[in-house]
């Protein structure tokens, strides 16, 4: 019988990391599946944006999917992780590279927290700052 922690792992970690690299080549509705619809829902993001409310951070993605420049590449290193009943969180670094040109290549510092809504992991918080 899988434990808690690797049940969280083999199911939510895929689907981040899934999500993440389609957000890198501008699929704002595989991001908005991901993230829950029920609050609270907050979002610290890497370009200083602080928003709280489903309705508000789901507004901010779709205005920041408009400025994707599709990446090269997209990596996930994970550092920290731990879940406790409905609740759980994935600390990590978020690596992007691009092709040759006027985007630059940058790693982000990467806090997810996810609450379990009918027995699917949903992302309820993101802060994300330059590393």
């Amino acid at each position: 019988m899988m434990d808690e922690l690797t049940a969280f792992l083999d199911t939510a970690l895929p689907r981040q990391l899934c999500t993440e690299t389609a957000w890198h080549h501008g699929d704002l509705d595989a991001r908005l599946a991901l993230w829950s619809s029920r609050d609270p829902v907050t979002l610290f993001g890497g370009g200083g944006a602080c928003v709280s409310g489903s309705d508000d951070v789901r507004r901010t993605f779709a205005d920041v999917v408009t400025q994707i420049v599709p990446c090269r590449s997209f990596d996930f290193e994970l550092v920290a992780t731990g879940v406790s009943g409905d609740l759980a969180y994935t600390v990590g670094y978020e690596h992007v590279t691009f092709d040759p040109g006027p985007v630059q290549d940058y790693s982000l510092r990467v806090t997810y927290i996810w609450r379990r809504e009918n027995g699917d992991w949903k992302v309820i918080h993101r802060h994300a700052n330059y590393a």
